[in-house]
């Protein structure tokens, strides 16, 4: 497959990805099946994702300075791996509990609401780089990898570290 088509299958395919999103968040209706316990405890799940995804991609690029590809190829790819579970965790805790409001007062709540917002918006932008950096190393196009990867990682790694923000801001401030 050549490289433009890969890239155009893979913008739409984050489209797609993105559109599915915003239907399921805000448009589709929720189940809110309480009988399912565990349920309460996938925010805090949702967090370790992140967080693990977050040291995954610092210890990815700790290792690709020093050289050592195949640990960085894992460790990237253990990283994409935990995004990828923290989305199927999300959707499933969206699914059966819906949203959870933010109900704190002061300073702190346009804190949040900034760091929320910048996180979703940033999303949008973070997905298919992601894809797209990913498809240039797998495929050996080390380069167009190396030139995405130093735009992708900072927008990646603050997708992931505001995304355990929230979560700690939901914690200690949301009672």
């Amino acid at each position: 497959m050549k490289t433009k088509t890969a890239i155009s299958l893979l913008l739409f395919l984050s489209g797609v990805i993105f559109s599915f999103l915003v239907w399921f968040i805000y448009f589709k209706e929720g189940v809110t099946d309480h009988t399912l316990g565990f349920v309460k405890h996938l925010p805090l799940v949702n967090s370790l994702l992140n967080t693990c995804a977050a040291v995954c991609m610092s210890l990815g690029i700790r290792a690709i300075i020093k050289k050592q590809e195949d640990k960085h190829k894992t460790l990237m790819l253990s990283a994409l791996g935990f995004s990828a579970l923290f989305l199927v965790s999300y959707l499933f805790y969206h699914h059966f509990h819906g949203d959870t409001p933010f109900l704190a007062q002061g300073i702190i709540r346009p804190i949040y609401f900034f760091t929320l917002i910048s996180h979703i918006f940033l999303t949008v932008f973070a997905l298919p780089m992601i894809l797209i950096t990913v498809f240039f190393a797998l495929t050996q196009k080390l380069e167009s990898h190396k030139a995405l990867a130093k735009w992708t990682f900072p927008l990646w790694m603050y997708v992931s570290v505001t995304g355990v923000l929230i979560y700690i801001f939901q914690v200690l401030f949301n009672r």
